[in-house]
């Protein structure tokens, strides 16, 4: 006699990039393994690839791993967890104050929220002539990174992958006829101010992001906490 069949419950949210409402579901014990190998392993490269494909089977194939930004990954993969193995997670925080006292938060994932700036944009005006038009990071521009990479190596590393078009008046470059070495040409020709404008576009992008208030129980100071990125709301 073959077993019984589980019914998954199957749940609704909304894509903070497009506003599509997507089907998703929590994630199955066959799937949590997976992740939970890639974590001990603590390859970041593993971890992501990991996510990437619980994430798309958890949403029956409606977010793209490979193309959906990292900001939507992240947050649907919250919302996974949150229906999976309960909406709270306990943090411990460090009070700002004095740097060293930790104080534990229970923190509700439905909380959490991806902030879009009502001035951000993807369209950096260089000059009058010259704009460049950015997509937003994805997966494989994550994974694409070497191991031990500095920050202003990173940051070099994004603007390159992701800038989509450059236009200088009337004429559009586009990034698949552009080479690596051409861009890195162009943006090492930029000024302090100028490339100031370009990082902008990945400082003020949508993020997950929260603000926590806590109470140092030594000093009775009461701080606030900027929680950003996937890691921040995870034990």
């Amino acid at each position: 006699m073959a077993l019984p069949k589980l019914n998954t419950p199957t749940y609704e949210l909304e894509l903070p990039s497009t506003a599509e409402k997507i089907k998703y579901r929590p994630f199955l014990v066959k799937e949590q393994k997976i992740l939970m190998m890639a974590q001990e392993s603590g390859d970041e490269n593993e971890i992501a690839s990991a996510m990437g494909s619980l994430v798309s089977s958890c949403t029956f194939g409606s977010v793209d791993s490979k193309l959906s930004p990292m900001f939507d990954l992240e947050y649907v993969f919250l919302r996974i967890r949150a229906k999976s193995v309960g909406e709270t997670v306990k943090l411990n925080l460090t009070c700002p104050d004095d740097g060293k006292t930790s104080v534990p938060v229970d923190l509700n994932l439905d909380d959490i929220d991806v902030q879009i700036s009502d001035e951000h944009t993807n369209e950096i005006s260089i000059n009058e002539n010259i704009k460049v038009i950015f997509r937003y990071p994805v997966l494989n521009d994550m994974m694409g990174m070497r191991k031990n990479i500095t920050d202003v190596e990173k940051v070099f590393h994004f603007l390159i992958t992701c800038i989509e078009e450059i236009h200088n008046g009337d004429e559009v470059h586009n990034r698949v006829d552009l080479k690596d070495k051409e861009i890195e040409e162009f943006v090492d020709e930029f000024t302090g101010e100028q490339f100031e404008k370009i990082t902008s576009f990945f400082d003020n992008m949508p993020k997950l992001r929260h603000i926590v208030e806590i109470v140092n129980p030594k000093t009775k100071v009461k701080s606030e906490i900027v929680l950003e990125g996937l890691e921040s709301f995870l034990e």
